[in-house]
């Protein structure tokens, strides 16, 4: 897919379905990966196992964004974080990941399939705002950040617009993130369909029974928004 935003191209991946395609999840990674990360990956085949087709981007540092290829994601991490810091995407990654979307709901036959989201950590930090402001997506699945995380003033205030069901999750001890912070982020999104879901250890990314509760909850609410009345 050749997509553009703000004039500058935006690196994306599609998987879709062998079969019939019921919807499409948009996907983030976290700041340690890239659009074809072991994490993106692992959603994809959840999502194709019930139908889903699944857009993931990179974000703006990260994979072919990235200043020198450089993949490693302890770099990646890092450059994240001075990014993060810096304001760098704040907004411009949801208008990327809008621009990637109607890319993909332009192709045939794709225009009515329902939209879900798949997100945590930086996807998270990215994704709140595109949740806040794109009437488009049914059901998200977010969670790994919090309040009082440097330079996420914005993300309560952005969380309260949010009206999609939302699967919020939390690692109870999350090195990163503070519980507490955590939990008031999930206390500010807006949606009266929201669940937040707590595994114990620390920060990793969505995987085992914790990617498949995600893609459930995401699924279900898509499949049944696009089922006929």
């Amino acid at each position: 897919m050749n997509v553009v935003a703000h004039g500058q191209p935006v690196p994306t991946l599609t998987w879709t379905p062998a079969g019939d395609c019921r919807g499409v999840v948009l996907a983030l990674h976290g700041g340690s990966g890239h659009k074809a990360s072991p994490a993106i990956l692992a959603i994809a085949q959840a999502c194709l196992a019930v139908d889903l087709a699944v857009l993931a981007i990179d974000g703006p540092v990260h994979g072919e964004r990235s200043v020198d290829g450089n993949l490693d994601p302890t770099v990646s991490k890092q450059r994240f974080r001075d990014a993060w810091r810096a304001g760098v995407g704040r907004f411009s990654v949801a208008q990327d990941m809008k621009a990637a979307l109607d890319v993909f709901l332009a192709q045939p036959g794709h225009r009515d399939l329902p939209v879900g989201y798949i997100g945590v950590s930086m996807g998270t930090a990215y994704g709140i705002p595109l949740l806040a402001d794109e009437p488009r997506i049914r059901a998200a699945a977010i969670g790994l950040w919090s309040t009082t995380y440097p330079a996420s003033e914005h993300l309560a205030e952005q969380a309260r617009r949010i009206r999609c069901p939302v699967w919020f999750t939390q690692q109870w001890s999350d090195e990163a993130f503070d519980r507490q912070a955590t939990q008031d982020l999930f206390d500010a999104v807006g949606s009266p369909d929201k669940r937040l879901v707590a595994y114990p250890g620390g920060h990793r990314e969505l995987e085992g029974e914790r990617l498949q509760d995600a893609v459930r909850f995401v699924a279900g609410r898509l499949l049944q928004a696009g089922s006929p009345s």
